[in-house]
């Protein structure tokens, strides 16, 4: 009577042939893809420039699509992929060549970026190029698993759509525009943020690569009689591949502790500031030397005692030497002031120019400006003699009981900006008893 299996081993027996990577592995066309991606010259060149053009442009307007596109004409991947495979085959010679593209493309797509903000005239950084400004956990996740995908569908014979989607979803060019964006502005944080989290997407890639290479067992370049130079070769190979582990591993380090520390930080201020109808309205969480979370709060005022209970509590959310700032105390100017800036933001992120109406408007900036008697406000046509032509412009006439201060005038025009969408604006004030 035959021995019935073990279920495990049958269930491992029917999971593993559909876990190999041998099948349909292309070798020497893998061999040949790669080291197109070594030269950084011709229309290669100008493919990454003009894609570096495209992403930055994207960055600026703030359109997703936009950047997207860049990303997948981008040439990036090639050169740091290939860093990992010379690695893995003990290719000194392509190593050297790898890095110096890699290191060429690099310095290209910062100063073509840092052009292109130059002469841009919008100097605002948008929710795009600020998401580039610092490595998260899951950038460093995303680097791990889009290499290993990247060099597993580069190894088949089908190559199919899964290099593309790679190239989207580890993101090398956002980081290097913005690190030309902060470049242009003079901010250094920018830069240096964005250059960091571009070399860790890039480390992360190599080294995926890099372990992929090694599994699939490529061959390595054989240096024949010149034993002595390929002992050198893989000395030298062990101390990159380790200049590569140890930062990394260290960086993992820190992007792990970062994040959890933000978790624990979001968990506190959900159980412990907003209870009792109490808002936050705006909130710094700082993870350096000195940890902090600074807070600005409206609703039922936190006190002395209950400020420095809530300063005990938080190392039982594992933030020790973790201070705690609040910002509560909001006078009536600053309440003005901040019930403005919402306002403006509304009308910045909705604005339609179809519900524009003078009455509303009228009535809106009476909130702030109580002296406010009558609006009138009109497109029209100003004769420019410099220029000999009629340029559009708006008219805002009102009246006032006390006439605006400098300052109150300066914050009436941002607003009518914000609030109407229109750049000029020219403002007519009489005082009225």
């Amino acid at each position: 009577m035959a021995s019935q299996k073990n279920p495990i081993v049958s269930i491992f027996q029917w999971l593993a042939p559909r876990f190999h990577l041998f099948d349909d592995l292309d070798k020497p066309g893998t061999i040949e893809s790669i080291q197109k991606g070594a030269e950084l010259k011709g229309s290669n060149l100008w493919t990454l420039i003009f894609a570096i053009f495209i992403a930055s442009i994207g960055l600026n307007v703030n359109s997703t699509a936009v950047i997207i596109g860049a990303m997948l004409v981008s040439p990036l991947m090639g050169p740091i992929v290939g860093i990992g495979f010379a690695a893995a085959t003990n290719d000194f010679e392509n190593l050297k060549k790898f890095l110096r593209t890699l290191a060429l493309a690099t310095l290209a797509s910062i100063a073509t970026s840092f052009v292109y903000f130059s002469l841009s005239p919008i100097n605002e950084a948008q929710s795009e190029l600020l998401a580039r400004t610092s490595p998260t956990i899951y950038d460093a996740l995303i680097a791990i698993f889009g290499g290993a995908t990247g060099i597993i569908a580069n190894t088949r014979k089908e190559k199919g759509t899964a290099i593309a989607g790679v190239a989207i979803a580890t993101a090398l060019m956002p980081p290097l525009c913005t690190a030309g964006y902060g470049l242009s502005q003079g901010n250094w944080s920018y830069f240096f943020g964005a250059t960091y989290l571009y070399l860790i997407n890039s480390i992360f890639i190599a080294i995926t690569t890099f372990i992929f290479v090694r599994y699939m067992e490529f061959p390595k370049v054989s240096w024949g009689l010149y034993k002595d130079k390929e002992r050198k070769v893989k000395i030298y190979l062990g101390l990159f591949t380790l200049i590569l582990l140890i930062p990394s591993i260290f960086t993992a380090y820190q992007i792990v502790r970062t994040s959890y520390f933000k978790g624990k930080a979001e968990e506190f201020i959900r159980n412990e500031i907003l209870i009792d109808n109490r808002r936050v309205l705006e909130k710094g969480i700082k993870y350096e030397k000195n940890p902090s979370i600074e807070l600005t709060i409206i609703g039922p005022k936190i006190n002395e005692t209950q400020e420095k209970e809530l300063q005990n509590k938080l190392k039982y959310y594992n933030l020790t030497n973790t201070k705690l700032i609040l910002h509560q105390d909001l006078s009536t100017t600053n309440l003005d002031n901040l019930k403005y800036e919402i306002l403006s933001e509304i009308y910045k992120s909705n604005f339609n120019s179809d519900q524009n109406n003078t009455e509303m408007i009228a009535k809106e900036i009476q909130i702030f400006f109580p002296n406010l008697v009558s609006v009138s406000f009109t497109k029209t046509k100003k004769f420019d003699m410099n220029q000999n032509a009629y340029v559009d412009s708006n008219l805002f006439d009102s009246e006032w009981k006390k006439l605006p201060s400098a300052k109150e005038k300066t914050q009436l025009e941002k607003f009518l900006h914000l609030r109407t969408g229109e750049i000029q604006i020219e403002l007519i004030m009489r005082e009225v008893h």
